[in-house]
């Protein structure tokens, strides 16, 4: 299959160019410069949907796209910074439709990202699945333009499949990497109270979820991107510190310091709920590391 990526420098593109040239599909991916084009290791093509340019040739046979571009949300949550975070996402998508309907193109499928964030920084007892209603805080208003806009592309594609991402775990960047630094140096303890709740899923589990997005045919939709296992921030802290054979001696970082620090991004962090993934085990998506344990022990040995 002929396969377009955008946001293929990021933590999932990047894993995910990888396993899907290692399985012979064609690759091409979008950059936004002369020197990232240069560099890629991918048949790469110039876009920049601000200015509204995309290489002529860049959709030539294309079958599916993958579309993992938007700003981090990682950073203070600035009014630029907020408009950046759901442009990024959404007009972009815009552009890539209007250029496919320009060409009057037809795709197999099309694949978005969104995030968990769709169900809203809550801590609650509910298990939260794909038929809820999204939050109407800022990333649950984000997540559903971003799927609103993916749905949209139905109508140039047999399929649209939306992937609610968690927390990936990887040792190239992300979440993961943000946890073990202060374990490591033995200053590392829970966040708030310790009590929210952490979605997460290993890289490997999550470009596999894309890979299965991509090849079957009855795969449509919006799909939670998490694991089996429930973790809170605590227990997460507490099996990382048990893997490094380091040991939590630090109080919880208070919540009002977090605050302070990241203002309205310190939701992220402080809160969160859990979600259902018995959608995507019943269209039979096989867990490589279904709990925290075996995912962690894969990555830090």
């Amino acid at each position: 299959m002929k396969i377009l990526i955008t946001g293929a420098t990021g933590l999932i593109g990047r894993a995910l160019c990888e396993r899907l040239t290692a399985e012979n599909h064609e690759v091409s991916v979008l950059v936004r410069d002369d020197n990232e084009k240069e560099k890629n290791p991918y048949q790469a093509f110039l876009w920049d949907y601000e200015k509204k340019y995309l290489e002529e040739s860049a959709l030539d046979g294309v079958e599916a796209i993958v579309h993992l571009a938007g700003s981090p949300i990682a950073v203070r949550w600035t009014k630029k910074f907020k408009n950046l975070i759901l442009e990024s996402r959404v007009n972009a998508a815009d552009f890539l439709l209007t250029e496919l309907k320009k060409r009057q193109q037809q795709l197999q499928v099309f694949v978005s990202a969104s995030a968990i964030g769709y169900y809203g920084a809550v801590t609650s007892d509910k298990i939260f699945t794909e038929n809820d209603s999204p939050a109407q805080d800022f990333l649950g208003k984000v997540c559903q333009a971003w799927e609103a806009k993916a749905d949209e592309f139905k109508t140039v594609s047999n399929r649209v499949v939306v992937l609610r991402t968690s927390g990936v775990l990887s040792n190239n960047g992300g979440l993961l990497q943000e946890l073990k630094e202060p374990i490591e140096k033995n200053v590392g303890s829970a966040l708030g109270s310790g009590k929210q709740w952490m979605p997460w899923i290993h890289i490997d589990d999550m470009v596999a979820m894309y890979q299965k997005a991509l090849g079957d045919t009855a795969m449509e939709g919006a799909y939670n991107a998490a694991t089996p296992e429930f973790v809170n921030n605590k227990g997460f802290v507490k099996t990382i510190a048990k893997i490094l054979e380091k040991k939590i001696v630090f109080p919880k970082v208070p919540a009002v310091m977090l605050k302070l620090m990241f203002g309205e991004m310190s939701n992220l962090i402080l809160k969160g709920s859990r979600v259902s993934v018995d959608k995507i085990e019943k269209q039979g998506f096989k867990f490589k590391y279904p709990n925290l344990d075996s995912a962690l022990k894969n990555l830090l040995k």
